[in-house]
């Protein structure tokens, strides 16, 4: 196979880089309901802040969390500046609480589904899309738990940059802003994770050399813009706009490209998506059980 990480796990998937995922609403198409507490009277969490282990209080927690996780997101964009500096800290906090709530539920599938029979339908669906993602993303990474203090992690560029690169890469090659925010999250958490993979794969997009000598345009892998036209450029070529045959090419694993796509649709269909993935952080599996959490607020925490 030619694909980018044909017979090797990508970079995230190693490091369970989605293992820090949170949920969204889908504000467009349906009202959400009113959640347990107005989310301007809502105390933003610590980093630390406990999480209860009830089904009725982790579903109170989740509603509660994303609506003023999209309250935040949509103050960041209509009052602040996306093409400078990272999130502010109410966007940041309130989506690693989310993500930490998220995780739990990850590790315990029978919890997960009593969690969600409490949700609204909306976000009981994303909900469970997004707990099936992390459950995939587990299952390519297992087996592989990398020491913490080798793991190499940076700043992202700040998200307003990230679109405006998706949005040329979406105009020369015709492959979806969507998708290609996908790939971003689900390789390098847009560009937190600085190793390079297994197999050689480098940059925020996660190319071998060989795939980006002949797809990367002369660019730098390592550059942001440079490395999302040349994804775009290969997934063009291995099929887009058919997302699945072009993604299983990028990394022939069906999981892989479940869980991609899931993100994706979530990306196309709620206006804050992008927002809430941009703020997540990244965690690593310990070689002795158990995750840490590599990046953000509360990073020397020990979680899972």
């Amino acid at each position: 196979m030619h694909g980018m990480f044909s017979g090797h796990r990508t970079l995230a998937v190693v490091v369970i880089t989605l293992a820090s995922i949170g949920v969204l609403g889908e504000s467009q198409h349906t009202e959400l309901q009113a959640p347990a507490a107005d989310p301007a009277q809502r105390e933003t969490p610590t980093a630390n802040a406990s999480i209860p282990s009830g089904p009725q209080a982790l579903a109170t927690l989740i509603e509660d969390g994303d609506a003023a996780l999209r309250a935040a997101a949509i103050a960041w964009r209509t009052d602040g500046d996306q093409r400078k500096g990272s999130p502010p800290p109410a966007v940041t906090l309130e989506a690693l609480y989310l993500q930490r709530i998220l995780r739990r539920l990850s590790h315990n599938p029978m919890l997960a589904r009593v969690v969600t029979r409490r949700l609204p339908a909306v976000l009981a669906h994303n909900t469970r899309e997004i707990v099936a993602s992390l459950i995939d993303i587990r299952r390519l990474a297992a087996g592989h738990r990398p020491r913490p203090e080798l793991i190499r992690t940076g700043a992202p560029e700040p998200l307003g940059v990230l679109i405006g690169h998706y949005r040329k890469a979406q105009r020369r090659f015709k492959v979806g802003l969507h998708v290609l925010a996908a790939v971003n999250l689900v390789e390098t958490a847009f560009g937190r994770l600085r190793n390079d993979s297994y197999a050689a794969a480098q940059g925020p997009m996660q190319f071998i050399p060989a795939t980006w000598r002949a797809y990367g345009l002369g660019g730098d892998v390592r550059d942001p813009r440079d490395a999302i036209l040349g994804a775009a450029n290969y997934l063009r070529a291995s099929g887009a706009p058919n997302y699945r045959r072009a993604l299983f090419h990028y990394n022939p694993s069906r999981l892989y490209v479940n869980a991609v796509l899931r993100f994706a649709r979530l990306i196309t269909r709620d206006p804050e998506a992008l927002e809430m993935f941009y703020s997540w952080q990244v965690f690593v599996r310990l070689p002795g059980g158990g995750d840490r959490q590599v990046t953000g607020p509360g990073s020397k925490l020990r979680s899972r």
